[in-house]
């Protein structure tokens, strides 16, 4: 029959997406927690359900379930509820290119005809029969800006074109098709079949009407029941489209598969839609068309040309998305700060353990020029719980050195430091967990007068539960008194305790090593509501038969006292270069995160730069040194090692010892007597046995030459 007898060239409204937000953020996960720069094609999946309004059509949608968890699920689909009525499930790929660049330079034309040899292989095996929502198989590609929350994509609905297309004999509506006994069974029929779990998101399916206008619908797999004398027979779809003119695009796979298996040349077809919830045969399309199969078509290594991507505005170009602004600026903030680290375990440090840094609580003792920079630094690793101890006030010096502060926090007397570093920390890093402590720290050699011991002590306990409840420990103040004290508990607590501390033109990074009490049954039950298990692991690892590392006081042969009292104004003040802040406080923070990824955390060994291990590939951050001690004077660096010494006034056994047994009264007396710990400690006795040792030696040098000899 020629095309002019039979009728126009039968047209197809296309496909159109819709892909909610939820989607993206999904994606934008995959790849920076799965994914990284893998480009491997990700299969997903797409909802659609028939037209239920005259004047708008439904869409192909995305959702967040679309796409495979960031697990190690491989894929969403066993997840995806089946039997949703409003969702009929459609399988696609998704190719995320990792550069706007590689994005632009993507083979569409291969995409797409490989798609459709997809659906062509299914029609001729019968996979399309038996999973016939594969006929209306799509294809996604996208590059996600993650930095500017962009995201550029491009649909395609891969269709087999028909050479010569179809051609329409007639098309109208389904009610003016049908008798009224037809149309009541027809329309009872489909709404069971819609209705049904099994069948609701079953896109494809028969109608057959019998010569007493009983309506039935089936399977395609039942086509060849349905050859019975007598019946009508359409081929029925769920149809997006609202057009009263047009059948939606999903048609024209559906024809392909017709005229390929059956090899029907003439199809009536049913365009499926509905009115809240059930069949509207009003809205229904019925209609005729004539197929010719293209002789081509036999052979089964030939493939139809396909055609399929989706127009922008009515242009061949992709759309985009920015989502930065309809997001919370809080989530955006979280977003941004995880960027970098999550972009870092793509190649750089795939071991980098970010659960761990996120779940980290830090206590920061000193909140002036180190306090500030090691918060930061803190922040920039992860570290999202920090707590800041000081009972400073803000001075109008302090803003150019100290970078959480400002101008306005000098005023009317100057803020407290902790609270307005809390302040700045929070408006730099809103989801930051941040508490500020306005305490000041007892220190040794500042005596307690009678009146005030009760608050000294108060605080002495409030130091000790903060200390408790922190994973782990910076001591940053500027005297090395302010020191003693939390040292002390931080070994009875065998915390991670980090130590920076500054002169003029050089400075001391240090970690000190595990306390006195650190075998594993006395720290198991010590750190119960610690870092939860990762962090527990990392304070768990015996290490017994090797000598401990020190703490800052393992080297002094004298007891803590008081520094401040009787000092000029340039030694009352923290004088020392200003480039000595940040580059302590960024070792001190990149020190936490080595002992975090080191396999024996705390207990690790020290080493140096020049250490036979420096180059061990098992450690993702390379060495993990006790000291680093720098010096600007002439730029360099050096790694030392300092053990543990057995009279230490702040880590030896017989300082925590006492501790232990004596409480804040043994603290109060180390405060208000300065000899006590040397005393305790046996460095009293071992300053005169080394004054007594220089004599003696004199004396015995000088026996062969009595008349060198001078009287002392």
């Amino acid at each position: 029959m020629a095309r002019e007898e039979s009728g126009p060239i039968l047209q197809f409204a296309p496909f159109q997406s819709s892909v909610d937000e939820g989607f993206w953020h999904r994606l934008s996960s995959l790849k920076l927690n799965k994914l990284g720069i893998d480009d491997s094609p990700i299969p997903i999946t797409g909802f659609y359900a028939p037209c239920s309004h005259s004047q708008v059509s439904n869409h192909l949608t995305l959702l967040a379930e679309s796409l495979p968890s960031d697990s190690n699920e491989e894929s969403s689909a066993g997840t995806i509820a089946r039997g949703n009525r409003n969702r009929c499930s459609v399988p696609g790929i998704l190719y995320n290119s990792n550069t706007w660049e590689s994005f632009l330079a993507l083979d569409k034309h291969s995409l797409l005809k490989a798609e459709a040899e997809k659906i062509w292989d299914d029609i001729h095996t019968g996979k399309a029969v038996e999973n016939c929502a594969a006929l209306s198989r799509f294809l996604l590609i996208s590059f996600a800006d993650l930095k500017k929350w962009t995201f550029h994509y491009w649909f395609a609905f891969p269709a087999l074109a028909l050479d010569p297309p179809a051609t329409l004999v007639d098309l109208k509506p389904a009610s003016q098709f049908f008798t009224l006994e037809e149309a009541e069974s027809v329309s009872g029929a489909c709404n069971e079949w819609r209705n049904s779990n099994a069948t609701a998101d079953v896109p494809f399916f028969l109608v057959s009407l019998s010569s007493d206008s009983h309506a039935t619908v089936r399977h395609l797999k039942d086509w060849e029941i349905c050859q019975g004398d007598g019946e009508k027979l359409l081929f029925a779809f769920y149809d997006p489209c609202h057009l009263p003119s047009h059948p939606g695009w999903p048609l024209r796979n559906f024809l392909a598969l017709i005229c390929s298996r059956w090899n029907l040349q003439r199809v009536q077809f049913l365009c499926y839609r509905e009115n809240r919830g059930f069949a509207d045969l009003g809205l229904s399309l019925v209609g005729e068309a004539l197929v010719t199969v293209p002789q081509e078509w036999r052979d089964c290594q030939f493939v139809p040309n396909a055609v399929g991507w989706e127009l922008n505005k009515g242009r061949k170009v992709p759309r985009s998305i920015n989502l930065a602004k309809s997001m919370d600026p809080t989530r955006l903030a979280i977003s941004a700060a995880d960027l970098n680290l999550k972009l870092m375990r793509w190649r750089a440090l795939p071991s980098l353990n970010l659960d761990t840094l996120f779940s980290l609580k830090c206590l920061l003792l000193g909140a002036g020029t180190l306090g500030c920079q090691v918060a930061r630094m803190l922040m920039a690793w992860g570290v999202r719980k920090i707590t800041l101890i000081d009972s400073g006030k803000v001075a109008m010096s302090n803003p150019l050195r100290q970078s959480l502060y400002t101008l306005e926090d000098c005023l009317h007397g100057g803020d407290f430091k902790a609270v307005a570093a809390v302040k700045s920390l929070k408006r730099i890093f809103p989801a930051v967990e941040a508490e500020g402590v306005v305490m000041a720290i007892p220190m040794p050699g500042h005596p307690v007068p009678s009146q005030e011991v009760d608050r000294v002590l108060e605080d002495c306990r409030l130091l000790s539960d903060l200390i408790d409840s922190h994973d782990a420990i910076f001591l940053l103040t500027d005297t090395r008194e302010s020191r003693w004290l939390p040292t002390l508990l931080c070994a009875n607590a065998n915390k991670i305790t980090i130590t920076a501390a500054l002169g003029f033109d050089s400075f001391l990074v240090m970690r000190h090593g595990p306390g006195p009490f650190n075998h594993v049954h006395d720290l198991k039950a010590e750190t119960v509501d610690s870092l939860s298990a990762g962090m527990d692991n990392l304070a768990m690892t015996a290490r017994d038969g090797r000598q401990r590392l020190g703490c800052y006081f393992c080297n002094d042969v004298v007891a803590p006292t008081d520094s401040t009292s009787n000092r000029t104004l340039d030694q009352q003040c923290t004088v020392t270069r200003p480039g000595s802040a940040p580059i302590a406080s960024s070792l001190a923070v990149e020190l936490l995160v080595g002992i975090l990824h080191h396999p024996h955390g705390i207990f690790a060994e020290a080493e140096i730069s020049n250490s036979n291990n420096s180059g061990n590939t098992e450690l993702p951050l390379g060495i993990l040194p006790h000291q680093i001690r720098g010096s600007l004077s002439n730029f360099s660096q050096m790694t030392l090692v300092g053990h543990s010494s057995n009279s230490c006034t702040a880590c030896c056994q017989t300082v925590a010892s006492e501790y232990r047994n004596r409480g804040m009264e043994f603290v109060l007396q180390a405060i208000n007597h300065p000899t006590y710990l040397e005393d305790l400690t046996g460095l009293t006795e071992l300053m005169k046995s080394a004054n007594s040792f220089q004599l003696d030696w004199d004396n015995e040098t000088d026996d062969d030459n009595d008349d060198n000899c001078v009287e002392i």
